[in-house]
């Protein structure tokens, strides 16, 4: 009985590690291409969010942005515009996907263009913890994995201010989320 007992604390610990790989099969794919020139790689950590958050003004466009990204943990972005596999790393991207963790919010196939668009909740849907976009083309791959507590408007409207190839997807996140 007692070998039992002290079992249980590691058995919970095996789930807990075996749920956070599955999580991580996002970053490491993200993290395997992070040095390849190919591609342009964005990383903020929730510091730099948290900084930008406590920067006020008397700017009313600055205080919107803050606004938004005062409960933003992080973003990484892998993008590249010029490439010839961009299907088929948009399908190995794919694969990596925890389907059993995220519950699709948007898919769109339009030609050789491919969208898709996840969200990871806390459970009862009120908090959404990440976002994840994919997009694939012949020439252009998109991976952007926003985390936090997430208002889908605010990030569609995030979305407009970023300069990084591949956000100007999340506006489609906004139009899905009204209708």
């Amino acid at each position: 009985m007692k070998k039992i007992i002290f079992l249980i604390p590691i058995f919970m610990l095996a789930l807990m590690f075996s749920a956070s790989a599955q999580n991580d099969a996002i970053t490491r794919f993200f993290n395997q291409y992070a040095e390849d020139e190919r591609f342009t790689v964005v990383y903020v950590a929730p510091k730099l969010f948290h900084m930008v958050s406590r920067i006020e003004t008397d700017d009313e466009d600055w205080n919107k942005m803050r606004e938004i990204v005062k409960d933003l943990g992080g973003l990484r972005v892998l993008t590249a515009d010029s490439i010839s596999d961009g299907i088929a790393l948009y399908k190995t991207a794919l694969s990596k996907v925890p389907t059993n963790e995220y519950a699709e919010l948007l898919t769109v196939r339009d030609g050789n263009e491919n969208v898709r668009i996840w969200t990871k909740d806390t459970g009862d849907g009120s908090i959404i913890e990440e976002l994840l976009l994919l997009v694939g083309s012949p020439d252009e791959f998109v991976m952007l994995s926003f985390t936090g507590k997430i208002n889908l408007d605010k990030i569609s409207e995030l979305s407009k201010t970023l300069d990084i190839d591949g956000a100007k997807h999340l506006d489609k996140v906004k139009s899905k989320n009204k209708e």
